[in-house]
């Protein structure tokens, strides 16, 4: 082959360079076109789903308010942040859904954008609390933090999240954008090609692993505010750590996720129920895995710690980790090296009036 091209004449290279270059730009072309295609057909059978679940429940009959109880009318936001084990997480729900009878819902938004435009928060809102052929529902998607109570609803729904060391994550999201994971392992990824290490692009000052990349569990604990995606505001630390404590029900961390599924399970019994074993026996468990990662040397570490963004990520995930072990700590008892719920501490007693 090298001696066919040295023979060729100077044109003819030329001609076969631009042929050459003309086809990728062509295969490049079709390879879009059946990504764009296939997003259009999930999107068309995700509609026929939700038509035909609406269809069994008004062939079984109106469903009045009347008849939702507490648990019925129970709606769960995950609001999952990427690269946390949110997959495996939620793979459990999926799992779960038809034994325990709920809904599991995927909000799909457009290029993974997690920050809605006003009009549709007020769709989202009135989806969640007005849908009642999906309630219970667990509804999951990259979407950073919506304060239902602006919107004048009643009842509000549960979210949870989990999150993860800010620069572990950044590492799995740098090399997921490059050799993707074992979960759809033939998707062609956004930098697909890219054989720099994470390593090599601390070293070289690059973009996709610049200190700005770590702000990102900060805005989605914090929200839809323009103050939330300021990159080192600490109005948004504040912001997150407040809905952290005062709008979650429980954030549990990626390092420690099997306890978070526990849990779940002692206190959202309607929904994960089951859970803890699954995660612990199922074939799902940590199923996907970012392939080619490399752990980043101490030096690349060291580098990524020096700036005020590291600092402030980090403060915000130590916060969290302290507030799940606090909440872990007052739910389990540990024996042999295993843990336990605790039973019910508590009773009532002195009831008056007496009855007769």
């Amino acid at each position: 082959m090298g001696l066919l091209r040295i023979m060729m004449p100077p044109k003819l290279q030329l001609l076969a360079v631009v042929a050459f270059a003309v086809a990728m730009l062509f295969l490049e072309n079709q390879i879009q076109k059946l990504e764009e295609s296939r997003s259009k057909l999930e999107r068309a059978i995700a509609r026929h789903e939700v038509r035909e679940i609406e269809q069994r429940h008004t062939m079984d009959g109106p469903r009045q308010d009347a008849t939702l109880d507490e648990e019925e009318d129970m709606v769960i936001i995950y609001n999952r942040v990427p690269k946390t084990a949110s997959t495996s997480f939620t793979n459990i729900a999926y799992d779960l859904c038809a034994k325990n009878k709920y809904h599991v819902l995927h909000i799909n938004t457009t290029k993974n954008n997690p920050v809605m435009s006003l009009q549709d928060q007020v769709r989202f809102v009135k989806n969640i609390t007005a849908w009642k052929e999906m309630k219970p529902g667990f509804y999951h998607g990259h979407v950073s933090y919506l304060d239902f109570a602006k919107f004048g609803v009643k009842k509000k729904p549960i979210y949870i999240n989990v999150i993860r060391d800010p620069i572990e994550r950044l590492v799995s999201y740098y090399y997921f954008l490059r050799f993707g994971d074992d979960y759809r392992p033939g998707l062609r990824r956004r930098k697909q090609g890219d054989k720099k290490t994470f390593d090599e692009c601390v070293a070289e000052g690059g973009s996709d692993c610049a200190p700005e990349k770590l702000w990102l569990q900060i805005p989605f604990f914090c929200g839809h505010s323009s103050e939330c995606w300021n990159v080192g505001s600490r109005w948004a630390v504040d912001q997150a750590k407040y809905n952290l404590i005062n709008a979650y029900f429980l954030v549990g961390v990626t390092e420690e996720l099997e306890d978070f599924i526990m849990l779940l399970e002692a206190a959202l019994p309607r929904f994960f129920r089951g859970a803890t074993e699954l995660y612990r026996t199922g074939k799902k468990s940590h199923l996907r895995k970012t392939t080619e990662k490399k752990l980043p040397t101490k030096q690349t570490i060291a580098k990524l710690q020096q700036s005020d963004i590291w600092k402030m990520e980090n403060e915000f995930y130590e916060f969290a980790l302290e507030q799940f072990q606090f909440i872990r700590a007052h739910a389990v008892r540990e024996k042999d090296g295993d843990l336990y719920i605790l039973a019910q501490n508590f009773f009532y007693e002195k009831i008056y009036p007496k009855s007769n």
